[in-house]
C-alpha cells in the first residue's frame, strides 16, 4: 500500500517508516499537520498513520474532519500518547477507522494497518496509471506501452510512478529528490538526469511519439504530444 505517515517525533517516525518498507508498503512522510492534509488532499493514498497532536496549526482531528469534509474516504489510523477513552472517542467521530495508543508495539501497529487494508472500499484507489498508450500496474509493478513489457528497476518504477501521478504538470528535482530519492538536499550529481535518461530510452525508443520531455531551467514532465 501507499501510505502517507504523519509524525512530528523523529524517532518515532523512522521506527514506524522503516518497519511499513520493510513489509513491503510505500510510505511518504509528513513532520506537521499542514503539510499532512497538503498530501493528503493532493495525492492518492491507501491509507493514512496520523500522530493525534501534530505541530503546524492543524492537529490529527482536524486534518481529518477536513478531509472527510472533501468526501476523501481514505482509512486512517491514529497514533497518540493520550490514551484516555474520551481522546480515542474523539478521534474516531473525527473520521478515524482505528486508534492506537503509544508505546506500541510494531507487529500490533502492522497488523491494525493491514487489517484497514482489507477493508473493502467504495472509492477504492486507482491500482493503474495510464498516459497515451503507456500504462504503469501499482499491483503487479509492471509497465507497458501500447502492450509491450518494458522492463524497469525499481528506483525507475517510482520516477516513472511520480511523473505519471502528475502528468500534465512539471515536476522539478526538488520534487524528484524528495519524493523518489528521499533527500532533503540538493546532492549535486546528475542522478536525476542519469536516470530520466535510460528511462527515456526504454519508454521513447522506437515509438513515434515521445512521453517524457524536459522543460527548461524547470524540471520534467510526462505528457502525450498533441
Amino acid at each position: 500500500m501507499r501510505i502517507l505517515l504523519v509524525e512530528d517525533d523523529a524517532e518515532v517516525a523512522r521506527f514506524v517508516k522503516k518497519g511499513l518498507q520493510e513489509a513491503g508498503h510505500t510510505v511518504e512522510h509528513a513532520t506537521n499537520g499542514r503539510d499532512g492534509l497538503f498530501l493528503a488532499a493532493s495525492e492518492q493514498f491507501d491509507m493514512l498513520v496520523l500522530d493525534r497532536m501534530l505541530p503546524g496549526g492543524v492537529d490529527g482531528v482536524r486534518l481529518v474532519e477536513t478531509l472527510r469534509s472533501q468526501g476523501n474516504r481514505t482509512p486512517v489510523l491514529f497514533l497518540s500518547a493520550l490514551s484516555a477513552v474520551d481522546e480515542r472517542v474523539k478521534g474516531l467521530k473525527a473520521g478515524g477507522d482505528d486508534y492506537l495508543t503509544k508505546p506500541f508495539a510494531f507487529a500490533e501497529l502492522l497488523a491494525r494497518v493491514e487489517a484497514l487494508g482489507r477493508r473493502p472500499s467504495v472509492d477504492a484507489p486507482a491500482t493503474k496509471l495510464r498516459v497515451a498508450d503507456l500504462e504503469l500496474d501499482l499491483l503487479s509493478r509492471t509497465v507497458t506501452r501500447a502492450s509491450k513489457r518494458i522492463d524497469v528497476q525499481p528506483r525507475e518504477f517510482r520516477l516513472l510512478e511520480h511523473l505519471m501521478r502528475h502528468a500534465g504538470q512539471v515536476v522539478t528535482r526538488t520534487m524528484l529528490l524528495e519524493k523518489v530519492w528521499d533527500y532533503h538536499f540538493d546532492p549535486q550529481t546528475n542522478v536525476i538526469d542519469v536516470h530520466v535518461s535510460r528511462l527515456r530510452q526504454k519508454l521513447d525508443k522506437g515509438f513515434d511519439k515521445p512521453l517524457i520531455h524536459t522543460v527548461r531551467n524547470a524540471g520534467y514532465m510526462i505528457r502525450a504530444e498533441p
